[in-house]
């Protein structure tokens, strides 16, 4: 499956939110693919992050991830940096973007 997600990073962090997303810790890579995830892009224009995740079942991804000391401590780090984070609460698994057109 594939999950859109729109985040905002902060307007005076972008340059510290871009230095964390070059040094994402391999033990939090390791754990999103383990919870099912293919890839994952993040694209940023201006403020808004936009995310595409392909995974097996993104509910599943978010609570196999929500507990993990690693991701908790990922989500304090990207809390500092964004206006909008990404929710992994079971809510969260609602949050995707509706898709307005395919090709």
């Amino acid at each position: 499956m594939r999950i859109a997600l729109h985040t905002k990073v902060r307007e005076d962090r972008i340059e510290e939110y871009e230095a964390a997303h070059r040094e994402v810790p391999e033990e939090l890579t390791k754990a999103i693919r383990e919870a099912g995830a293919t890839s994952w892009t993040i694209w940023r224009s201006g403020t808004d992050l936009f995310h595409l995740i392909e995974c097996e079942d993104y509910a599943r991804m978010l609570a196999e991830l929500e507990k993990l000391p690693v991701n908790i401590a990922w989500q304090a780090r990207m809390d500092d940096l964004l206006d909008v984070v990404h929710d992994y609460s079971s809510e969260g698994s609602a949050a995707g973007l509706p898709v307005a057109w395919e090709l």
